[in-house]
This record gives structure tokens, C-alpha cells and sequence, in this order.
């Protein structure tokens, strides 16, 4: 009669169980750091949201700024899959430019679920500028190629005749950046979705005008 091979079937739950717990905490600190912050989140906090004791919760992050970076991989993987969503729809520069902010506006800001704060990156930003710079230069990255991309759709939209040569896009990707973490920031602050909507609208608007 052959042997079954208990020591695996065993095991296998406990570590299903264990992957849970890991993803559970970086799941509940994304949210709790959405809301308040990384530095005015305790450890006691995110150990009651995710139902951890204190060594399960070390047992997968040694410490807390540890489990920053891996909120911070989190976060950057959503917004991912919500604000680039469908944009390969679509061959002209332009209207990849337009759907990026409306997926930022429908998709990333309104997710409520993963992100009950606002923007989790606006909220990190603000807080860890002076009290933990290196965390904060993360962040920066992430604005870094925002920028970049905004900037890389405005000039492929200039060479494809989309945009006027006289455009200075450099000026206007900064215009549209800033327009898209001041409407971050407002909303973080009254959740108003018409007042987003406004916003994020008048920066469509403005990019429609300007098209060719």
C-alpha cells in the first residue's frame, strides 16, 4: 500500500496560512497608512486590523520600515493595474494621455477598498519629507516616472502631428502632473467625487483643446 505523504499535507496549510497573514498585513497597513499616515500608524494598529500577534507579524517583516517597502511595492502594483488599465487600446499618444487620468480619477482615486485615505502616495509624501527623507526619496521615484510618461505620451502625440510644435511639452506635462496630485490632495481631504470629477475633467478638457 503506498504511502501518503503526510509531512507535506500537513505543511501545505500552514504555509497557505502563513502567505494569508503576509499578504493580510501589507493589505491592512496599505490601508491604514492611506489613512493615517506611516509614522502615525503603530504597530499595534496594523496588528489589530490584520488579527496578527506581534510575532506573527515579525515573522515576516523585521521591522516596520521593512514592511513600508513592501506596502509601498503594493501600492505601486494597484495603481498600476487601475491608472494603466486599457491603455494599450488605443495607438494615439493622446488618447492614451486621456484615459490615464480618467483611470486615475474612476479607478485609482475612487478605490476606496484599497485606499479609504486617498492617495496613499500624496498622504506618504507629505508626512515623510522631513521626518524619514529616505523613505520619502522612494516615493519621489514614483512621481519621477509619472512625469516621464506623461511627458513621453505628450511628445509621441507632438511627432505623430497630435500636438502643435509649439508646445512646450515639458510645461505642460508639469501642468497636468501638479493638476493630478492637487486634485489627489483635495479629494484626500473632502472626498467630494463631483469636486474630483471637476478637476481631472478640466485637465482632460484642456488636453482635448490643445489636440490637433
Amino acid at each position: 500500500m503506498e504511502k501518503r505523504p503526510t509531512g507535506l499535507i500537513l505543511t501545505l496549510p500552514l504555509c497557505l496560512f502563513e502567505m494569508n497573514l503576509k499578504h493580510t498585513i501589507i493589505h491592512e497597513s496599505l490601508k491604514l497608512f492611506s489613512l493615517k499616515g506611516f509614522l502615525s500608524t503603530s504597530i499595534d494598529d496594523i496588528m489589530k486590523a490584520a488579527n496578527s500577534s506581534k510575532g506573527g507579524l515579525y515573522n515576516h517583516f523585521s521591522s516596520k520600515e521593512e514592511l513600508f517597502y513592501a506596502v509601498l511595492s503594493e501600492a505601486r502594483k494597484i495603481w498600476r493595474e487601475k491608472t494603466l488599465y486599457n491603455l494599450d487600446r488605443t495607438d494615439k499618444p493622446i488618447e492614451k494621455l486621456i484615459r490615464l487620468l480618467k483611470n486615475y480619477r474612476d479607478r485609482y482615486l475612487k478605490d476606496a477598498d484599497d485606499f479609504p485615505g486617498g492617495c496613499i502616495f500624496v498622504t506618504l509624501s507629505v508626512e515623510l519629507d522631513d521626518q524619514r527623507p529616505h523613505l520619502a526619496r522612494e516615493l519621489n521615484k514614483g512621481y519621477a516616472r509619472l512625469k516621464a510618461m506623461i511627458r513621453r505620451f505628450l511628445d509621441q502625440a507632438q511627432q505623430a502631428g497630435q500636438l502643435s510644435d509649439a508646445i512646450d511639452t515639458q510645461a505642460l506635462t508639469e501642468m497636468i502632473f501638479s493638476g493630478m496630485l492637487g486634485a489627489s490632495v483635495i479629494y484626500g481631504m473632502d472626498k467630494s467625487r463631483a469636486g474630483l470629477d471637476r478637476t481631472i475633467n478640466s485637465l482632460i478638457e484642456h488636453v482635448r483643446t490643445l489636440a490637433v
